[in-house]
C-alpha cells in the first residue's frame, strides 16, 4: 500500500513539474517572440489581432490611428476600433479601445474627419467635432442569411478623439440589397464645398455626398468594368492631389481587392481621374484599364487596405498614407502568437505626370524618418570586380532590425542585381531586379519559417520597372520582419514580411557585371530612444 502511495505521490507530482514546464515553456516562447519578431518602429497591437488602418486624422500635433481589432484573440474575430497616436509617425502610443460593437453590428472598417466649421452640428459647447463613419456589421443577420447585414453608421468626439459617442440617428445609410457594403471613406470637397464619401460594393465605388455629414446622397457608381476584379472590392480611399511641378489637380481613387493582386491574395490598385463634385471620370490613359495592368500602389504581398489620413498639414501635392502589413492569404497563420499583424511605416504620396501623359502614384517613406536617421556610413562609390559579393550592411556596422539605406545602381542592358538578408542559421531572403526582364522580385522561400501557409512562399513576388532612368535609385527600410523596397523613388514600391529563426545579420549584393558599382551609398540606423 505504502509503495501505491509513494507511486501515485510521485505520480502527481511529476505532472504539477510538467505542467509548470508547459507554463515555463510556454512563456519562453512568448519571450523569445517578442525579441525575434516584435516590430521596432511599425505600428504593432500591444496583443491580439489587428487587420485594416481605419479612422485616420491628424488633429494638435497628433497623427490619430483607428484599427481593426479583436482583444480577445489572435485570429479576426468581433471587430472593434482600437486606437493609437504618435507625434513622430514612428513611435507609437496604444490607447484604449475607441468604439466598442453593439446590438447593430461589430464595427468595420471606416474613416474619421475633423469638422472644424461643425457643419454636422453636433457640437454642444463649441468643441470642434471629429466624426468617425463605419461599417456595422450585423453576424447574426448574415447567418440567418440576410443581404443586407451591412450598413453605415457614425461616431463623433468632441475631446480630440479620446472618447466617441455613436449617433443617435444610426445608421445614416441603409443597406440597398448589396451583400458587400463597406468602409466609408470620407474628404471634404472644396471646389463644391460638400462632403464627398466612397465606399466599395462588391465589385465597384458607390460615391455619396453630404452638406452635414448625417444626411448622404448617392451621387455616382464607378469601377464594375476597369481594373483588377479577381475578389472583392474594399477599403477604398478618394481625394484631390496636385500634380508634382504643376498647378493641375487630379483625384486618385484608391481601391484595395481580395484576392485579385498583382502577386496574388491581398492587393491596391488606384485610378486618376476627375471629379466634378459628383462623378469620377479616369484620365484617358485609364479609361479601358484591363485586370492585368500596372497601377498598384504596392507590388509587394504585404501592403492591404491602406489609406491616408485626412487634416494633415501636408502640401497640396502630397498625402499621408498607412498600410495593413499582411496579406488574407496567410494573416491568421503568420507564426506569432501573442500579437498578430503590424502596419507599414506612413509614407507620403504624391502625383507625377510621365511623358507619355500617363499618371503614376508615388509612395516615399514620410518625411518624419529624417529625424530618426543616424548616418553610420557614406561613400560616394563603391566598386568591385566581377563575380564578387559586395557587403552593405551588417550587424557589426548597423543594427540590422533598425535599417534604412540608400544608394543608385547603374542600369545595364543585361545586368542582374540581387540582394541577399541573411543569417547564420541558413536564412536568406533575396531581392533584386532583372535587367533583360525590367522587373524586380522578391523570394522569400529560404526566409525562415514558411510552412506555417501553402501560399506564403509558393512563388517569388514579381513588379514592373515603369522609369527608365540610366540610374536606378533604391530606398531600404528594414525591421525585424519586414522589408519596405522603394525603387526610382517610390515609382515602384514592394513591401513584404518574413519570419527568421534567428536575426538577420548581413546585407550582401552580387552582380555578374563586369564592374560592380554602387553610386551615393548612405546608411543609417534607425534612433527610436
Amino acid at each position: 500500500m505504502k509503495k501505491i502511495i509513494n507511486f501515485l505521490l510521485l505520480l502527481t507530482v511529476t505532472a504539477i513539474w510538467s505542467q509548470e514546464q508547459i507554463k515555463n515553456n510556454k512563456f519562453e516562447n512568448l519571450l523569445n517572440e517578442e525579441e525575434l519578431y516584435r516590430p521596432n518602429f511599425h505600428f504593432t497591437p500591444q496583443k491580439n489581432w489587428m487587420n485594416d488602418p481605419n479612422g485616420m486624422f491628424f488633429y494638435k500635433g497628433k497623427y490619430h490611428l483607428f484599427f481593426q481589432h479583436h482583444p480577445e484573440g489572435n485570429t479576426w474575430g468581433p471587430m472593434h476600433w482600437g486606437h493609437a497616436t504618435t507625434e513622430n509617425l514612428f513611435q507609437w502610443d496604444q490607447k484604449p479601445i475607441a468604439i466598442y460593437p453593439d446590438e447593430k453590428g461589430y464595427i468595420f472598417s471606416g474613416s474619421a474627419v475633423v469638422d472644424p466649421k461643425n457643419t454636422s452640428n453636433l457640437a454642444k459647447n463649441g468643441e470642434t467635432p471629429i466624426v468617425a463613419m463605419f461599417t456595422y456589421h450585423n453576424a447574426k443577420a448574415e447567418k440567418e442569411g440576410s443581404e443586407t447585414f451591412q450598413s453605415q453608421a457614425i461616431a463623433y468626439s468632441l475631446d480630440e478623439g479620446k472618447t466617441w459617442e455613436k449617433y443617435e440617428g444610426n445608421p445614416v445609410i441603409e443597406n440597398p440589397g448589396i451583400r458587400d457594403f463597406r468602409d466609408p471613406k470620407m474628404q471634404w470637397d472644396d471646389e463644391h464645398e460638400q462632403w464627398v464619401m466612397v465606399l466599395a460594393a462588391q465589385d465597384k465605388s458607390l460615391f455619396y455626398t453630404s452638406k452635414n455629414l448625417t444626411d448622404w446622397e448617392l451621387a455616382s457608381e464607378f469601377g464594375k468594368e476597369i481594373g483588377a476584379h479577381g475578389g472583392v472590392w474594399e477599403c477604398p480611399d478618394f481625394f484631390p492631389i496636385k500634380v508634382k511641378g504643376s498647378d493641375e489637380t487630379k483625384w486618385i481613387l484608391i481601391q484595395s481587392l481580395n484576392p485579385g493582386a498583382f502577386n496574388g491574395g491581398s492587393g491596391t490598385q488606384y485610378f486618376v481621374g476627375d471629379f466634378d463634385g459628383t462623378t469620377f471620370t479616369p484620365v484617358a490613359s485609364q479609361k479601358e484599364l484591363p485586370a492585368q495592368h500596372s497601377y498598384w500602389l504596392d507590388f509587394g504581398k504585404d501592403n492591404y487596405a491602406g489609406v491616408t489620413w485626412s487634416n494633415t498639414n501636408l502640401p497640396e501635392n502630397k498625402r499621408l498614407f498607412l498600410g495593413w502589413m499582411s496579406n488574407w492569404q496567410y494573416a491568421e497563420k503568420v507564426p506569432t502568437k501573442a500579437w498578430r499583424s503590424s502596419m507599414t511605416i506612413p509614407r507620403e504620396l504624391y502625383l507625377v505626370k510621365k511623358d507619355d501623359d500617363t499618371y503614376r502614384l508615388f509612395s516615399e517613406p514620410a518625411k518624419q524618418i529624417d529625424s530618426i536617421s543616424k548616418l553610420i556610413h557614406t561613400e560616394k562609390t563603391v566598386k568591385k570586380s566581377r563575380g564578387s559579393k559586395m557587403v552593405l550592411a551588417n550587424s557589426a556596422e548597423v543594427e540590422m532590425d533598425k535599417l534604412r539605406l540608400k544608394f543608385k545602381l547603374p542600369v545595364l542592358a543585361k545586368a542582374n542585381y540581387t540582394f541577399n538578408l541573411s543569417n547564420d542559421n541558413g536564412d536568406s531572403l533575396k531581392f533584386g531586379y532583372n535587367s533583360s526582364e525590367k522587373r524586380f522580385f522578391i523570394d522569400r522561400g529560404a526566409s525562415g519559417k514558411i510552412n506555417f501557409s501553402d501560399t506564403f512562399a509558393e512563388k517569388n513576388s514579381f513588379a514592373p520597372r515603369s522609369a527608365n532612368d540610366d540610374l536606378l535609385e533604391v530606398e531600404i527600410i528594414l525591421d525585424k520582419t519586414s522589408i519596405e523596397l522603394f525603387y526610382d523613388n517610390g515609382e515602384t514600391v514592394m513591401t513584404e514580411i518574413f519570419f527568421p529563426n534567428s536575426p538577420m545579420t548581413t546585407l550582401e549584393l552580387s552582380s555578374l557585371t563586369k564592374h560592380l558599382k554602387v553610386k551615393d551609398l548612405k546608411i543609417y540606423e534607425l534612433q527610436l530612444n
